[in-house]
């Protein structure tokens, strides 16, 4: 258990001191959302360029703690070159394995490496920064303009 829980902390710090796409705006960006937590300050907007129903390009920009950016940024990775409903996917199943909620969630998925997001369950408090990005993807899939929130 050590491990996963030393491999989890690595990958956090990693994300946060070097989140992958973060302050990028991709030029032709067709999608965007906005989020934010009231609770921690974590404040969000992704874009996405979307083409033939494929996510050819993806960036985030915005503030917020360790978590939040990192796992910004392991969203960033995991759904570039994916199609929109594989995305929608990946959400479901990584905001289940989260939260253990959601009726959409294929739990038969292995969520890959995004399965180092599961330490944060450990930090109830938290899971709602893990997951702050992500419901922002999800809003930009779906070319919503309200601001996301977790609460």
């Amino acid at each position: 258990m050590n491990d996963l829980r030393d491999l989890y902390e690595e990958v956090i710090l990693d994300h946060n001191r070097n989140p992958r796409n973060f302050q990028k705006n991709p030029p032709d960006a067709n999608r965007h959302a906005h989020g934010h937590n009231p609770l921690c300050g974590d404040d969000f907007t992704v874009h996405l360029t979307v083409k033939d129903d494929k996510i050819v390009d993806v960036g985030f920009e915005g503030v917020g703690c360790a978590i939040s950016t990192a796992s910004a940024s392991l969203m960033t990775e995991a759904i570039m070159g994916k199609t929109v409903e594989e995305a929608k996917q990946i959400f479901g199943n990584v905001h289940h394995m989260l939260t253990e909620q959601g009726e959409d969630a294929d739990t038969s998925t292995d969520v890959g490496k995004l399965a180092v997001l599961s330490g944060v369950k450990e930090y109830p408090m938290r899971v709602k920064c893990a997951t702050l990005a992500w419901h922002v993807m999800d809003a930009a899939l779906e070319n919503r303009d309200d601001v996301v929130t977790t609460e």
